[in-house]
């Protein structure tokens, strides 16, 4: 009994501590009965002779107490550790009446210590929820709030909702929040927002769902601006005019209401008619004249021609012999003759003058037609060189001298591109790039003796170009030399111009041009920075180049100034990618330069390695290129068709590997390609499809529209970023699909592409795609370029020098709009040949040669001393 428990505590042990009350290590803390399974209670004293458990004010019988003994290391006092266990019956004999609790009673010889109390509760949860959420639908960017009170229970029951069986977290989502009531607020509702809603109570018994309610984000009509008025419909007299509006601003979207008014306007509208001329009645005739004849005049202004009507037709004078033709006319005066024979002396003289003057201006140029027998090389048509020596009195000459100190070697091959048709253009003194032949040609240069006949033409030849490694697509690599040559990976706008003389001579190097996929290679981005171009590598690294080589590709950036920040990064050898030129900007280091175009940028580099364009806007007008591309199934055997839009970065690159993709899924493409400009503005982009005739189709999307992420696009790192609309026909005889397909970001400002095709016939990639390139991926030595190397160097060395007018290589520049770069080309030991190069990597294979032509002598006018000859 309690009297007798007491009475035996009452007697500690003879081995406790007589100055110490005990303290609990461990109290007995507030549980839960699910169901029918028993609860444990502990607690741990020290120093403690003897614990009891006492509950709702009873002892609790010794028997039902585990008790273990143990010593505190540290103290060496001794612990005492008890638990009991509670049943569901004996909590539930005192329900009603009060709540069931337990403590802890500790003995010592100082005394007695209790424990807090731990209350033991049955826990439940009712089935029925107090208040559930209900159906609504609502105006779009209306607040939307969902009451949701949970079913009793013990403990209180956890609330959280699903949107359409997933799990709503307000972390992820600022436009969702729950009240401290449960209920779910959305601020303002989206067409996201159109789902199944459900609230969720839980706790440790059960799990209970609300009945889900449905929410619906309707968008009311809007009417669009009103066109122009047309144009009357009567070209004379009264008639109409109209002028229309649309419900597109907004459309009505799930049930939303439509426009009020009218969509058409009319107007009436008067058009003055066209009144055609009339002449007048004819005046009297006039009296007689000295010549014999007399006139009469009529006008036409009766009426007069008005409103756009035509013209009178006839004379509006009239003349007639007064004396029935018997008067006579006196012959030509002595004076008459003597003024024409005057007029012809006159004119015999200044021909014999300008005769005499042609011969003397001829005569005194005379001396020097041996020495600029070849400076019309720049103004008529860059024929071949004849080597001269100068005359020392004439030090301007531009002639090439001859290297005396070297050997004379021979190789067979052209030195010219081989192209043909438009390499060729007449000019009056000429044409340009004229072919020298497939026979033998003289070359003289400074390379070693070691370099014989045979290893210069070897490497000169066709026979010597590499083509693809491995199989790749997108790899292209071969072995160059002094007289340098170019890389190109086809159908990606990628290439590497190694201009003559960029590898020394007596190297030979195998230079690679590889183009990567972005899952293989890290490329961090940080705040608003973005991918804008493909990443391009080019090796191998740490070779020596003693001019720049220019690595051309494609992006798919708006570039302003003001809108942008655009870096040239490189990866380096340690693996991190560093800055090593922005544009627009001085370039901190000689080595690296980029010249940005609207849609390609070319890089010149002395080092080659792992190039990437990156840019981070600076505004939220800055703007990237999208290409759009729509694909679908060449074959349909279900009822189930589904429509494929890409949003890729508009490089071709990127198209190139869309379409080898599509290709193995057996996919067609559905209509041209589009360009979207995505901002910066943070919304997503937003895909739709409307107007499918309801009697044979049906769209499968819950949503009136899907979205693709923005950062998702705006990062550059996801190249096949796409969205699927599954459709259903209604029969299998449905072959013909018709329907509209609506990509935006900002309302009012997208693209809209017009399905109209049979899907039952296959139209593959024939309609809208370029065709692919067709060429050699490496070219090396003369027919990697289309300016002949002769006439090159010819043209190099006339105009690096300072001209006495300004015809140098700064006014080649301005003429090819390229002027904007002087301060780079003037670092360069030949500023002209930069230029070229530049020439060659931007009008590769199709560049218009005559342009080029023009430009030279442009340049070449403005030194008379220069070009005599031509001139002459």
């Amino acid at each position: 009994t309690g009297a007798q428990q007491s009475a035996t505590v009452a007697n500690p042990a003879s081995g406790a501590s007589p100055d110490l009350l005990p303290h609990f290590q461990l109290e007995p803390e507030d549980v839960y009965i699910v169901k029918n399974k028993a609860v444990s209670l502990a607690c741990r004293a020290t120093p403690a002779t003897q614990i009891y458990f006492k509950c709702n004010g009873e002892w609790v019988h010794q028997g039902d107490h585990v008790t273990q003994h143990s010593t505190d290391r540290s103290t060496g006092l001794p612990v005492m550790e008890v638990r009991i266990e509670v049943t569901r019956q004996q909590v539930e004999k005192i329900f009603g009446l009060e709540e069931y609790w337990c403590q802890c009673v500790a003995w010592s010889s100082s005394g007695t210590t209790k424990s807090q109390k731990a209350f033991v509760r049955i826990a439940y949860l009712r089935k029925n929820f107090e208040q559930e959420p209900t159906a609504r639908e609502v105006s779009i960017e209306q607040g939307i709030v969902l009451p949701c009170r949970p079913p009793e229970g013990i403990p209180p029951a956890e609330v959280e909702w699903l949107r359409n069986e997933e799990l709503v977290d307000p972390a992820l989502d600022a436009n969702v929040y729950v009240t401290p009531e449960h209920s779910l607020v959305l601020r303002q509702a989206r067409l996201a927002d159109t789902a199944n809603y459900t609230c969720v109570a839980k706790n440790i018994v059960a799990r209970r769902r609300s009945a889900s309610a449905a929410i619906t984000v309707y968008v009311n009509g809007g009417w669009s601006t009103w066109t122009q008025w047309s144009g009357c419909s009567t070209s004379c007299g009264r008639g109409w005019q109209k002028r229309s509006r649309t419900c597109t601003n907004p459309t009505p979207l799930n049930g939303g209401a439509f426009c009020e008014g009218q969509n058409v306007q009319k107007t009436a509208c008067t058009t003055l008619c066209p009144v055609d001329g009339a002449w007048s009645e004819w005046s009297k005739w006039s009296e007689c004249g000295a010549e014999c004849t007399h006139w009469r005049s009529r006008e036409c202004s009766e009426p007069a021609p008005r409103n756009g009507g035509r013209d009178c037709h006839g004379p509006e004078l009239d003349t007639r012999n007064c004396t029935s033709e018997l008067c006579t006319h006196a012959a030509p005066g002595a004076e008459d003759v003597a003024l024409y024979v005057g007029l012809v002396a006159v004119a015999v003289c200044l021909v014999l003058l300008l005769l005499v003057g042609v011969l003397v201006y001829c005569r005194k140029k005379g001396g020097l037609d041996a020495d600029v027998a070849d400076s019309s090389i720049l103004t008529a048509g860059f024929q071949p060189v004849s080597i001269k020596p100068s005359k020392a009195d004439n030090p301007s000459l531009l002639t090439i001298q001859p290297d005396l100190s070297t050997t004379t070697m021979t190789y067979q091959g052209s030195l010219c591109p081989r192209q043909d048709g438009p390499a060729k253009l007449q000019l009056p003194n000429g044409h340009l790039l004229s072919p020298l032949g497939a026979g033998r040609h003289t070359l003289h240069h400074s390379s070693p003796a070691a370099e014989g006949a045979d290893f210069v033409a070897r490497l000169s030849t066709q026979s010597y170009f590499r083509s693809l490694p491995r199989g790749t697509n997108n790899m292209a690599y071969g072995t160059f030399n002094f007289l340098g040559g170019r890389l190109m990976i086809p159908n990606t706008g990628i290439s590497l111009l190694i201009p003559p003389d960029a590898i020394p001579r007596g190297k030979i190097y195998e230079v690679y041009l590889t183009l990567h996929k972005q899952e293989e290679v890290r490329l961090p981005l940080a705040g608003c920075q973005t991918l804008l171009s493909p990443i391009v590598s080019c090796g191998p690294p740490g070779v020596l180049l003693t001019r720049p080589a220019i690595l051309a590709m494609g992006h798919c950036v708006e570039a302003s100034a003001e809108n942008w920040s655009i870096r040239l990064k490189k990866q380096s050898c340690e693996g991190t990618w560093e800055d090593v030129l922005q544009l627009g900007t001085e370039p901190c280091t000689e080595l690296y330069y980029c010249q940005l175009e609207a849609q390609a940028c070319y890089v010149f580099t002395e080092q080659l390695g792992r190039f990437a364009l990156v840019g981070e806007s600076l505004s939220m007008a800055a703007s990237k290129r999208l290409k759009l591309v729509l694909f679908a199934p060449a074959a349909c055997p279900s009822l189930e068709y589904n429509i494929r839009v890409y949003c890729l970065s508009d490089t071709q690159d990127v198209l190139k590997e869309v379409i080898q993709l599509e290709k193995q899924l057996g996919g067609q493409l559905i209509g041209a390609p589009r360009v979207l400009h995505f901002k910066d503005t943070y919304h997503n982009l937003r895909l739709s499809i409307h107007d499918m005739p309801s009697s044979l189709w049906k769209s499968k999307l819950l949503a009136s529209y899907q979205e693709i992420p923005f950062y998702h696009i705006w990062s550059g790192l996801q190249p096949f970023l796409h969205c699927t609309f599954t459709l259903e026909r209604l029969s299998t005889s449905t072959c013909e699909l018709a329907c509209k397909i609506w990509v935006w970001q900002v309302e009012g400002d997208g693209q809209s592409f017009t399905v109209n095709f049979n899907i039952a016939k296959d139209t593959r990639f024939s309609d809208w795609l370029v065709p692919d390139e067709v060429g050699t991926p490496a070219l090396v030595g003369p027919s990697a370029f289309k300016i002949p190397f002769l006439i090159r160097q010819k043209i190099i060395s006339s105009l690096d020098p300072p001209g006495t007018r300004g015809a140098d290589w700064r006014t080649l520049a301005q003429k090819l709009n390229l002027d904007s770069h002087l301060s780079f080309f003037a670092s360069k030991a030949s500023p002209t040949a930069m230029i070229l190069n530049l020439w060659e990597a931007r009008h590769f294979p199709n560049g218009n040669l005559s342009q080029l032509a023009a430009a030279v002598a442009e340049v070449g006018k403005q030194d008379g001393a220069l070009f005599s000859e031509a001139e002459c």
